[in-house]
């Protein structure tokens, strides 16, 4: 499906759906072993499928819902086609999006979440979601996906911001949306 986050629009599937983590693996021309990041309902939901620190719970608490995905050691719930094979790691997301509420509500089960790309014909690569008019990414992806969620408003064009707390600090992948909110709870956190 395409659907809207907190952050961009999203192409996703049940986690638990081989041959739809598949085919969103197709469709964005990802490798096997680049790993897929998806969305937990909630703080608890992510402890069945990542290792979380003590640490690394008092940042995720004070900042989800919200802009954030977090990589952290994977359990054994989480299906080896979508985590690091290397690390044996995973990104999650706890969004802060009603649509996306509804969905993990409804499907009972978390859903993969990578960023919409519009496929190029020219085999130049792709062109991000992010610089593209909403209506523009529906059209060329009506035909790749089972079911289109439109809100009716433009999205954001800025990703998440990755943190990465499988280390004994918290480090800083990728500055996103929220990055300020997480850069004065460091800061605040550093000092108490």
């Amino acid at each position: 499906m395409l659907y809207p986050t907190d952050t961009v629009y999203a192409i996703g599937c049940d986690l638990n759906a081989p041959a739809a983590v598949k085919r969103v693996r197709q469709l964005k021309r990802m490798a096997n072993d680049k790993p897929l990041t998806f969305l937990c309902s909630s703080l608890s939901n992510i402890a069945a499928y990542a290792a979380v620190s003590d640490q690394a719970y008092r940042i995720m608490r004070c900042l989800i819902p919200g802009p954030y995905t977090f990589l952290l050691p994977a359990t054994k719930l989480v299906p080896r086609v979508v985590m690091n094979p290397k690390r044996k790691t995973t990104g999650i997301r706890v969004p802060d999006q009603r649509i996306c509420d509804a969905l993990l509500a409804g499907l009972g089960n978390p859903i993969i979440s990578t960023s919409a790309y519009v496929p190029m014909d020219d085999n130049e690569g792709e062109l991000p979601v992010w610089g593209i008019e909403r209506m523009r990414l529906f059209d060329a992806l009506d035909p790749l996906v089972d079911i289109i969620i439109d809100t009716g408003f433009e999205l954001g064009f800025q990703t998440s911001t990755i943190v990465d707390l499988t280390g004994d600090r918290p480090q800083l992948v990728r500055a996103g949306r929220g990055i300020d909110a997480l850069q004065d709870w460091l800061v605040e956190g550093d000092a108490g």
